[in-house]
């Protein structure tokens, strides 16, 4: 919800004062609909002929597995493979004939004829790092060229656009809530700029808007420049926007026009966000039933996943939600990946003791609370995650076979869909007896991005360049239309 005792709207950011691109990150900077960047001209022709397969979702959740979740253990598990490969867990049966989950998702394997689990996504990373947070979360491979830091690549201006931000731009608004919504992730931490977050060459206008959240406070989601210290008033903040329209008629003289156009549209949606009860009803999960929140779990990632429901509700067509990790039980359990899904080291008591318990109580909350509303025809929901674990289990990083972790893996991974005309209790593709690489109907991180605009009848990608040259945004990939 929005917190009274959090900074002013205009005062301390969490690192120093809010910076323009913090401002429109928090603002809600992908539900103006405005033509272009700061700088860049983007327009869009008219929606063109899609494939015939009816697409149904009004909305998409994706729900973002920080760190490189381990798919032998969960989605594709090789119970016949050595030991070294398969590791501990064993698959069991599941609502849907054929598809099995690990044991330790009892109440996911209850929802899975909800499911369609694609287990042949080939991610190939040359430097097989969390750089496929960009290829996941844009559909398109780094241009090794900007690649400075090996595992290491921060927003650029002329990156590929994060889907949320391409349907952001392509469907019209709904409402006064943004139309990308992304969370509890700060935009500006230092270790979470990853690119592939933003509107990148669309321009900053359809950036998400970004809530933080904290392990300790569960149903506390808040924007940072969207927030009023507990002694404002209707009137004060009047006084503000008064004196704000005084700097920008200077800042006219200073700047180019439409690049102040902008800024001040922007500054108008956040006041008009501050002043609505409708938005402070969307992030208001007190006014769920205790008994739903105790079914989705209580903690950060749960509560997430119920403020998505909660948004979709809204009219709000996409909604990230970024695992948060428990960073102080992760250092308890001894888990060498700091709460998030990067278990280079103690992978299986990570999972069972901690990951998976969570990621099976809040998921399969979603799947059943969406259904019971009959929300989920309508919603689409994606599972995916910056790579996969490398089958072979012993990393060097953590004392190899002895510290039972596994290593990053690009080159197979395992995506979960569901809703949104997906049909559900199906298995697409496979890989090899190991798991190592796609063995049938292989598919990349494209594809995934495509069947999402699909299913939500975005079917033209087409753009302009600030050259008015146009371009496609998704030009490699092809919807998966054998999961509808």
């Amino acid at each position: 919800m929005i917190s009274p005792d959090a900074h002013s709207l205009f005062g301390r950011h969490h690192h120093s004062s809010i910076s323009r691109r913090g401002f429109l990150a928090a603002s809600g900077t992908g539900l103006l609909g405005l033509p272009g960047a700061l700088g860049t001209s983007t327009a869009f022709s008219a929606v063109t002929e899609g494939p015939t397969t009816p697409a149904t979702a009004k909305s998409t959740i994706l729900f973002f597995l920080c760190g490189g979740a381990s798919q032998i253990d969960t989605w594709d598990l090789k119970p016949d493979a050595p030991a070294e490969i398969r590791g501990e867990f064993r698959p069991i049966e599941t609502s849907a004939p054929g598809v099995r989950l690990c044991e330790h998702l009892p109440l996911t394997a209850r929802q899975a004829h909800h499911l369609a689990v694609v287990n042949s996504i080939d991610a190939t990373d040359p430097t097989n790092s969390h750089l496929g947070y960009y290829r996941q979360l844009t559909g398109h491979p780094l241009d090794p060229r900007t690649i400075f830091v090996v595992g290491e690549r921060r927003q650029q201006r002329d990156d590929w656009p994060f889907m949320g931000s391409v349907v952001s731009a392509k469907l019209p608004q709904r409402g006064l809530l943004p139309n990308a919504i992304s969370y509890p992730w700060v935009p500006e931490s230092a270790t979470d700029i990853r690119a592939g977050q933003f509107a990148g060459k669309l321009g900053i206008e359809h950036d998400a808007l970004y809530l933080t959240g904290k392990v300790e406070e569960p149903l506390k989601f808040q924007a940072p420049a969207l927030v009023l210290d507990s002694d404002y008033t209707a009137q004060k903040l009047q006084n503000r926007r008064t004196l704000l329209r005084e700097l920008d008629q200077s800042r006219r003289e200073l700047e180019q026009f439409r690049e102040t156009q902008i800024w001040q549209r922007h500054q108008e949606r956040a006041f008009s966000l501050l002043s609505s009860a409708a938005t402070a009803d969307a992030f208001d999960l007190s006014r769920e039933p205790e008994k739903l929140r105790d079914r989705y779990g209580q903690n950060i990632n749960g509560m997430g996943l119920l403020l998505a429901r909660r948004l979709v509700e809204a009219g709000v067509p996409f909604v990230t939600v970024f695992w948060m990790p428990d960073r102080a039980r992760a250092e308890k359990l001894n888990c060498a990946s700091a709460g998030g899904w990067d278990t280079h080291g103690n992978n299986f008591q990570c999972l069972k003791e901690m990951l998976l318990p969570q990621f099976d109580l809040g998921f399969s909350a979603l799947l059943e609370d969406l259904s019971d509303r009959g929300l989920l025809d309508t919603t689409q929901i994606l599972v995916t995650s910056e790579m996969g674990r490398r089958p072979k289990i012993g990393d060097p990083r953590s004392g190899g076979l002895s510290g039972a972790g596994r290593d990053h893996w690009t080159y197979s991974l395992t995506n979960l869909l569901a809703g949104g005309g997906i049909k559900g209790g199906q298995t697409y593709g496979t890989t090899d007896k190991y798991g190592e690489y796609p063995a049938d109907r292989r598919c990349t991180p494209g594809d995934i991005t495509k069947t999402v605009y699909h299913s939500m009848g975005i079917h033209d990608l087409s753009a302009i360049d600030n050259q008015g040259r146009p371009y496609d945004l998704q030009e490699h990939g092809r919807p998966l239309l054998e999961l509808f």
